[in-house]
């Protein structure tokens, strides 16, 4: 449904969008990440064709965002950064005008504003005026009109920005339950909302992406994925530097982090090539044998935001960059 190929922008010298190329499958939910400025709304503007792409080009179910607009944005809903409103329309006002903008009337329309008000929960403030709703239910009006036509493609810039965390939920379960019949990109910089909603995740920094895949391979892109972290009832007679020692003399054991004293807590690192199934097996054999009181042992999946330090912070990430 979207296919984004080679996009590239430039503001004079600066280069904005370093051409980035990825597709998004009807079905599926891609979360858009990256630090401020590194090109994220400017690659979502292009899209929806708000701007014009200095290279590459962006197609919306077949349709060439510049060549064919119409056809491409009659799929297409969106909801930009800070969005737009009429302040002195009421919200049935201004919902009702946006129906009518995407060419529905009559009955259709009232069904149109209608379902989008109930998708929104926007029941109680439907016949105030814009200006006087609160920043969560402004943003939750301005959400609504980009679904009011039912579109095929969803093209969500920061869709909880300004919400409680009772309208996040419910926000993040809208979009889980429409991201299986339609094709969504929404940017955030909430990583939960990554691992709740999306099915994959672009990570993009200075213009170019630099991982793409499913939350679970970005995680695994994490230093502690795979590591073994066990707690201790009581600290072993031999003394936790022994136990260390002990861990570490261990042929799959590349090295033991400790974490805490009371209770012991650590954290065990496989050799290359050693399992994290391989790895638990062997020290709650070792724990057993050793009679250490072995409380817990668990196998670390990563942390996201790990992983987004460590590729877009310039002292951390490496010199190349994949763009998938």
């Amino acid at each position: 449904m979207i296919q984004v190929r080679n996009l590239r922008k430039t503001f004079g010298p600066k280069v904005a969008v370093g051409g980035v190329s990825f597709k998004v499958e009807k079905g599926e939910v891609l979360g858009f990440l990256g630090p401020n400025g590194a090109g994220k709304s400017t690659t979502m503007r292009m899209i929806t064709g708000f701007i014009p792409p200095t290279d590459g080009e962006a197609v919306i179910g077949g349709f060439n965002i510049v060549e064919q607009p119409i056809e491409a944005k009659r799929l297409m809903g969106y909801l930009p950064e800070n969005a737009p409103s009429y302040a002195d329309m009421t919200v049935n006002g201004f919902l009702s005008f946006t129906a009518e903008l995407r060419g529905l009337s009559g009955s259709a329309q009232r069904k149109a504003v209608d379902r989008a008000v109930e998708m929104c929960f926007l029941e109680n403030v439907l016949h105030q005026s814009v200006e006087t709703l609160s920043k969560g239910y402004r943003h939750r009006t301005c959400f609504a009109q980009s679904i009011i036509h039912d579109p095929e493609v969803l093209i969500l810039d920061e869709p909880t920005d300004g919400l409680d965390p009772n309208q996040k939920h419910e926000v993040r379960t809208l979009i889980r339950k429409m991201g299986q019949t339609k094709a969504i990109i929404f940017s955030t910089h909430i990583l939960e909302e990554v691992e709740a909603v999306c099915s994959r995740a672009i990570i993009i920094d200075r213009g170019v992406i630099v991982a793409n895949g499913t939350p679970a391979e970005l995680k695994a892109r994490s230093p502690q994925a795979g590591a073994i972290t066990l707690r201790l009832g009581v600290e072993p007679k031999a003394g936790i530097k022994a136990v260390v020692a002990k861990l570490e003399g261990l042929n799959q054991v590349d090295h033991v982090s400790i974490l805490g004293s009371a209770p012991v807590e650590l954290r065990v690192f496989a050799r290359k090539n050693v399992s994290p199934a391989d790895l638990a097996g062997l020290l709650s054999e070792t724990a057993m044998k050793e009679q250490w009181a072995l409380q817990e042992l668990h196998a670390e999946e990563g942390r996201l935001d790990e992983v987004f330090r460590n590729i877009t912070l310039p002292d951390t990430k490496s010199a190349g960059k994949e763009n998938k």
